[in-house]
């Protein structure tokens, strides 16, 4: 259904026949920016850059050539994300290995790096742990940006945390990350890291049981839902990060969370429930939306 019907007859499929063909075939998917990943496609599949598709266009392709393509274009059109297809990210400049173990890094986490690189200097051995961790995309940006950090990463999947150490290692900083499997900070139970960590960073999961049924089907049916739902509320995990970073934090060190739109008065409000905090500063992403909230802990009042 809906297949090329690669050199039958006399007719061939030339590069620029292919090309024309799906970017039909993904406008007609409703992807909005398929003729700029037509050629993604077409590159990633046949190794033909932009520049080549364009000189060799009346290059007539291989069966075989014709048939890889179609079924990576097959993938895409039933909403497979590119960057799983292409099996690649990029992240603060760095490309990051991701597959659909892993929740595929956005743009605005960038804005976690950022605050981490500017509360911490260049000089400063200060430890860091990354809650969350997925790809490690924030922990091996961290690491490459800040030659002296010691870093801990954590993540509830195994198979997350595989991702996480091929792309420290993609990137030489596998040497400066410590990977642990569990939840939260449960793995960092009984590492002597306990009022010792400068700053606890993390991308938590933060959408609702509610959300989910309307996100777009790239993310709902390919994306981990154990990466993205965090309960009936959406906060959960952010409460949890809260609570269990006390026990680990410097007094005024900090946590720095990623939320999701329209989450800044719920997550407040946790941070006054929980206590300990103070000094409350909340960052907008380049949509203006309220993204991240950075808390410093004071110590628990008893």
């Amino acid at each position: 259904m809906g297949m090329m019907t690669a050199m039958t007859g006399t007719e061939a499929w030339t590069v620029w026949a292919c090309l024309m063909d799906i970017r039909t075939r993904l406008a007609a998917a409703g992807i909005e920016s398929g003729e700029q990943e037509a050629c993604w496609l077409m590159e990633h599949a046949l190794g033909l850059s932009n520049l080549t598709q364009v000189l060799d266009r009346d290059r007539v392709l291989s069966t075989r050539e014709a048939e890889t393509v179609q079924a990576l274009v097959a993938r895409r059109v039933s909403r497979e994300p590119l960057q799983y297809l292409l099996g690649t990210q990029e992240f603060c400049g760095i490309e990051f290995v991701v597959t659909p173990a892993v929740l595929i890094p956005r743009p605005e986490t960038e804005l976690l790096v950022e605050q981490v690189v500017r509360r911490i200097s260049a000089e400063q051995a200060a430890t860091v742990v990354d809650v969350c961790t997925g790809s490690g995309c924030i922990a091996v940006a961290l690491a490459q940006r800040r030659p002296r950090l010691r870093m801990t990463a954590t993540d509830i999947s195994d198979a997350a945390l595989t991702i996480g150490k091929n792309n420290a290692c993609r990137q030489a900083v596998a040497d400066r990350i410590t990977w642990l499997e569990g939840d939260l900070m449960k793995p960092l139970a009984g590492r002597n890291l306990e009022s010792s960590v400068d700053v606890i960073v993390s991308n938590p999961p933060y959408i609702s049981e509610q959300d989910w049924a309307g996100l777009q089907p790239e993310v709902k049916e390919f994306e981990p839902r154990q990466a993205l739902v965090a309960g009936p509320r959406g906060t959960e995990r952010h409460e949890g990060l809260l609570s269990e970073a006390t026990r680990y934090l410097v007094p005024g060190g900090a946590l720095m969370m990623e939320m999701g739109a329209g989450q800044g008065p719920a997550v407040r409000q946790l941070i006054d429930a929980v206590g300990g905090y103070e000094s409350v500063q909340v960052l907008c992403d380049a949509a203006g939306v309220e993204r991240v909230v950075i808390v410093e802990f004071v110590g628990k009042s008893r």
